[in-house]
């Protein structure tokens, strides 16, 4: 479904010497997501886990290496082309629209016009408020309200593949639950694989797939049982005891 070969991304890097080099926020990664499959993206700060996930939707070009999406390479596409392919992506800080309302951004994003499928959408993300669809999506939103935003139009847009960056940002803990519940639903209905970038276990424990991203590299794809040493001790980068079970994928 999707496949990411040998995938690098490097910047810049100026030492106290002066003298330019390059550091590989990605660092050759090789790895195929399942259609239908709800993939975690777990590890710590700076481990490149969001540069991974705007590599995929074509908002940061990579450096080197080729991205494989149903069949084709679309390492070259830009993020239009990207989500007219169907994938989709939320980000971890929305952006705000200074004038444009909820109702304009969810039509614009769906071509959904009619009040009744709007009302539908934004219930399902828990607005329970019909009013709640002419507020102006800019700063006057709480954190939780503009996720939820972009949460109903990232899931009307019934995407392929959809990659979540940190979704429970801003987010209440009563609403954390229903959210997982809200994506898994999605997933079953369209058959849409889902990346969601989290360290709330609520999505670990959702997860088909838990993986867990260190300095560039994927150092587990498996089970949540099978991460919990390194996610308990990710000082572990060099995990050795692979697993013989078919769910679990260890990386050296």
């Amino acid at each position: 479904m999707l496949e990411l070969r040998d995938l690098y991304f490097s910047v810049t890097d100026t030492g106290t010497s002066n003298k330019t080099s390059y550091r590989n926020i990605i660092d050759g990664i090789n790895f195929a997501f399942e259609e239908g499959k709800f993939y975690t993206i777990t590890g710590p700060n700076g481990s490149g886990k969001t540069t991974l996930a705007k590599l995929i939707m074509g908002i940061n070009p990579v450096t080197s290496g080729t991205i494989i999406y149903g069949g084709r390479d679309i390492t070259s596409f830009s993020i239009t082309e990207r989500a007219r392919a169907g994938i989709a992506y939320s980000f971890q800080h929305p952006a705000r629209f200074k004038g444009i309302t909820f109702r304009d951004l969810l039509s614009i994003a769906t071509g959904i016009e009619e009040e009744g499928r709007l009302i539908e959408i934004i219930r399902q993300v828990g607005i329970c408020s019909f009013s709640f669809l002419d507020k102006a999506v800019d700063a006057k939103l709480s954190g939780g309200e503009i996720k939820k935003i972009e949460l109903a139009t990232t899931i009307a847009l019934k995407p392929k593949l959809a990659i979540y960056d940190e979704p429970d940002t801003g987010i209440d803990l009563w609403t954390i639950h229903p959210m997982v519940d809200l994506l898994k639903k999605e997933l079953n209905e369209h058959n849409t694989t889902t990346i969601v970038i989290s360290h709330n276990r609520a999505f670990l424990e959702a997860a088909d797939i838990v993986m867990i991203i260190d300095k560039g590299r994927f150092i587990y794809a498996g089970d949540l049982s099978g991460s919990l040493p390194l996610l308990t001790d990710l000082s572990i980068c060099s995990y050795r005891t692979c697993g013989e079970e078919d769910n679990v994928k260890c990386f050296r």
